[in-house]
């Protein structure tokens, strides 16, 4: 079964359409569904998906946002507080992922038990609103990249109307500021767990280390980082403009000590700089 119904837009054509055409085509097809559950968890993609479906759907349109371990809580924060400004309407459930040995033994395919999780807890949301349908904010760039959760969306019969009209990061952060959306600039932020190479037993005391330890780097005014946590090391990416201030003696010794007090024996910095996915498994990754 397709992860989505509804939104069949995959013409070779649409790839030249500006984003406002892609805008107008969003709104039409939320118009046509009628009520949706959009999971949403604050990046820009979902926050893009939720505040259109707001602005057609209004109180028919419900985001919902799975709490758990691996997401971080600056991250529901910054997404209710956001919801708020726009006036949807967001509720929080729990997920409980970390119960599941398939999801804490960390395999290659662990967003797929994640993903199992929270569209289990989605679908409940959508079954007490009486929605048509689950939305996700899957755009067209995540297409070819490493989602086993893409397989939980298709179970559960999820649509991701951003990827089916051919949504490119570029158009939802053009889109997402065009309606102002304090999301419209933040860096990708994925969960806590993907911090932690597959393999890695995940539990909720290495997963509250990594969350600490970026807020840490956070504070020193790094904003686009991953920390990468291999057991007693801590390996930092930043990107390679912010390398330098990193090594400067004084933010070094912070950042040292900062995370040894989190129960890390090692801290390096990867030398690579900062990118999306360098645990994902495939030629060059690590």
């Amino acid at each position: 079964m397709s992860a989505s119904t509804l939104f069949q837009v995959h013409e070779p054509a649409a790839a030249g359409r500006p984003w406002q055409e892609r805008l107008a085509s969003l709104r039409a097809e939320l118009a046509r569904l009628g009520s949706a559950v959009v999971a949403y968890s604050g990046g820009v993609d979902s926050s893009l998906l939720l505040r259109v479906a707001h602005e057609v759907l209004g109180e028919r349109a419900l985001g919902v946002i799975g709490r758990s371990d691996s997401y971080a809580a600056r991250e529901l924060e910054l997404a209710l507080g956001q919801a708020r400004a726009f006036g949807a309407r967001v509720e929080v459930v729990t997920t409980g992922e970390l119960a599941d040995p398939n999801f804490r033994s960390n395999p290659t395919e662990r967003c797929y038990y994640c993903k199992r999780e929270l569209y289990r807890e989605l679908a409940k949301a959508a079954n007490r609103a009486g929605a048509a349908a689950i939305l996700d904010g899957t755009i067209a760039d995540d297409l070819a990249d490493f989602r086993p959760g893409r397989r939980a969306a298709a179970e559960r019969a999820v649509r991701s109307p951003l990827a089916d009209l051919g949504f490119t990061k570029a158009d939802v952060r053009a889109a997402a500021a065009h309606y102002g959306l304090a999301s419209r600039d933040k860096p990708a932020s994925p969960c806590l767990a993907s911090r932690i190479p597959y393999g890695t037993e995940i539990t909720s005391e290495n997963l509250s280390m990594v969350e600490r330890g970026a807020e840490l780097l956070r504070s020193l005014g790094f904003t686009e980082l991953r920390l990468r946590h291999h057991g007693e090391v801590a390996r930092i990416e930043v990107p390679a403009a912010d390398l330098a201030r990193l090594t400067e003696p004084a933010v070094r010794a912070r950042v040292v000590a900062g995370l040894k007090a989190l129960g890390y024996r090692f801290v390096t910095l990867d030398l690579e700089g900062f990118r999306s996915g360098s645990l994902n498994p495939g030629p060059g990754t690590g």
